[in-house]
C-alpha cells in the first residue's frame, strides 16, 4: 500500500548489471553512511533500520529515530507499520492452508463469503484464492465505494458490509487469470476469505498461523501491551508527523505491524535457513508465478515477486502506508536476505537500500532534484482543472483552490503542484512532475513524469 504519487506509477525493480563483476557486500560502516546520508543530508527519513542476513549470522544497523525531536535511536525492537509487506504474510496464510488441505489455489473466492454476496463473476470463471494471491482476478486496485472520511487514515471504517457491497455491485472490466494488475483489494478480499474459512479474525490467524510458531513477538495488527515505548511515529514526505492506518475488511492487504528483528526470524524461515513447521508453505509461496507484463524481468508468486534471472534473482515484496516504507527480500544464490524499515513515507524510501544490499551493482537513487517555482497568474490555472485517466480505475484529477493549483489521485490525498515553466507543475514534496498538453484553450491530456518513467493521461472530464 503507498501514499501520495507513489500509487500512479507501480516502481518496479531497478536495473542492475548483469554482466558486471560482482562488487563484494557493503561493510557496516559503508551502510551506516549511507542510512546517514538519507536520513540527515537528503531529510527522506527520520529512522531507518536495516537488518541482515549472510553467512555470518544476522546484524542490525540503525540510524535516527522513532519521531521528529525523539532524542532516543531507533533498534531492531522499534515498530513500524509494514504495509504490502503483510501480503506475503497474507499468502502464506493461503500457503498453510493448502498444506493443512482445507483451501486450494483453485477455490472460488464466493464458496468461502455469505450467499448474499454476488461475485463480478460468471460461473465459467470464478475468482479464485489463486486469482486473489497472483493479481490476477480482474478487479480494481481499490474499490470505487473507498471514500475516505479522513484522507490521513483512508482506509478506516471500510468494513465487510461495504466490501459486499462493492462486490455485489462491481461490473468486471476483464475475466480473471487474463491480465496482472496489483490490487490492494484483492489481497485485502483474500485475507478476509481466508479468515472467515478459519471462524477466527485475520489478525489471529496471522498470530496463531505465523507469528507464534516462527516466535515472533511483535507481529499484530492492535496495540500490544510493550510496544508503548517503542512505536515508531509516522511521518509524511515533508517530514511531519501523520496518523497511522487502521484497515477493516481489507486488512490482508497491509495492516500489519512488526520489528526488524520478527521480520529477520521470518526472512530466515523463508529462506530455509531455520527449520520451522511452515517450511512447506513458504515453498509453496514460489511454485506458482505469473507474469508481471515487463517482458521476463519479474514474475508474481504467491505473495512474493521475483525479480532476474539467475545468480541475479532475488525474492522481494515492498509496502508503505502514509508514514512508513518498508522492504523485505533476499537472493537465493548469495544466500543474503534485508530488511529495512523507514518512519516516513517518502518516495525515495528503502528499496534502493534493500536491493543495494542484496546486489551492490544495483544503484542506490539519486538524490532529488531540488526545483523552483515560477510566478504565473493564477487565472492561467483553469485551462488544466479537469479529471486525467491513468488507469480504468485510477484518476488524477486537478483543482484550484484559490491562488493555488492540487492534483488528488483516486483514494488520495490532495498535492499542491508549482509552476516551473510552461504547462509543466511539480510537487515540493516528491520527485514528479506533470505536463500538460493543450488543445485551444484547454489542456486536452496530461503526463505524469515519475521514476523515471512518463505516463500519459487523456481529460475524461472537466
Amino acid at each position: 500500500m503507498r501514499n501520495r504519487f507513489l500509487n500512479w506509477i507501480v516502481l518496479m525493480a531497478l536495473g542492475t548489471n548483469a554482466h558486471a563483476s560482482p562488487l563484494p557486500a557493503p561493510t557496516d560502516a559503508e551502510i551506516q553512511e549511507i542510512l546517514a546520508d538519507r536520513i540527515d543530508k537528503q531529510q527522506q527519513s527520520i529512522g531507518i533500520v536495516v537488518g541482515i542476513i549472510d553467512a555470518n549470522g544476522r546484524r542490525i544497523i540503525a540510524h535516527g529515530h522513532p519521531a521528529k525531536g525523539d532524542p532516543r535511536p531507533v533498534d531492531g525492537q522499534t515498530v513500524f507499520e509494514i504495509g504490502s509487506v503483510t501480503k506475503v504474510f497474507t499468502a502464506l496464510l493461503l500457503a498453510d492452508a493448502m498444506e493443512k488441505g482445507t483451501l486450494s489455489l483453485s477455490t472460488p473466492v464466493a464458496t468461502l463469503l455469505p450467499e448474499s454476496v454476488i461475485m463480478p463473476e460468471n460461473k465459467q470463471t470464478p475468482i479464485t484464492l489463486g486469482d486473489l494471491a497472483t493479481h490476477m482476478s480482474g478487479l480494481p486496485r481499490l474499490p470505487s465505494n473507498l471514500v475516505p472520511a479522513d484522507m490521513s487514515n483512508p482506509y478506516a471504517g471500510y468494513d465487510a458490509a461495504k466490501l459486499y457491497a462493492f462486490l455485489s455491485s462491481h461490473k468486471p472490466q476483464r475475466r480473471p487469470g487474463v491480465e496482472h494488475e496489483y490490487s490492494n483489494l484483492g489481497a485485502g478480499l483474500l485475507g478476509h476469505a481466508i479468515a472467515l474459512k478459519a471462524g477466527v479474525s485475520y489478525e489471529d490467524l496471522v498470530i496463531s498461523r505465523i507469528a507464534v510458531p516462527l516466535g515472533m513477538k511483535d507481529t499484530a495488527i492492535t496495540q500490544q501491551p510493550d510496544w508503548a515505548e517503542r512505536r515508531a511515529t509516522g511521518h509524511d514526505a515533508a517530514m511531519e508527523p501523520v496518523s497511522d492506518w487502521d484497515l477493516d475488511a481489507l486488512q490482508g492487504a497491509g495492516a500489519l505491524r512488526s520489528t526488524v528483528d520478527d521480520l529477520l526470524l521470518f526472512l530466515e524461515a523463508a529462506m530455509g535457513k531455520t527449520a520451522s513447521p511452515l517450511a512447506p508453505a513458504f515453498s509453496a509461496l514460489l511454485s506458482t508465478r505469473q507474469p508481471l507484463g515487463n517482458g521476463d524481468r519479474d514474475q508474481q508468486a504467491l505473495g512474493w515477486v521475483v525479480s532476474g534471472k539467475g545468480d541475479e534473482q532475488f525474492i522481494w515484496h515492498n509496502g508503505g502506508t502514509g508514514g512508513y516504507r518498508s522492504f523485505v527480500g533476499y537472493r537465493p544464490s548469495t544466500g543474503v536476505g534485508v530488511v529495512a524499515l523507514s518512519n516516513a513515507s517518502t518516495e525515495v524510501g528503502v528499496d534502493d537500500i534493500g536491493r543495494h544490499l542484496l546486489n551492490r551493482n544495483a544503484p542506490l537513487a539519486p538524490p532529488i532534484v531540488e526545483r523552483t517555482a515560477i510566478v504565473i497568474d493564477p487565472a492561467r490555472y483553469d485551462v488544466y482543472v479537469g479529471t486525467y485517466r491513468l488507469a480504468p480505475d485510477f484518476e488524477l484529477t486537478i483543482f484550484q483552490d484559490g491562488d493555488s493549483l492540487f492534483a488528488q489521485a483516486t483514494g488520495q490525498d490532495r498535492l499542491e503542484i508549482l509552476p516551473e515553466a510552461e504547462h509543466r507543475f511539480f510537487t515540493k514534496l516528491i520527485d514528479a512532475q506533470i505536463s500538460f498538453t493543450l488543445k485551444g484553450d484547454r489542456a486536452e491530456s496530461l503526463t505524469l513524469h515519475q521514476g523515471g518513467q512518463s505516463s500519459p493521461a487523456p481529460r475524461v472530464s472537466k
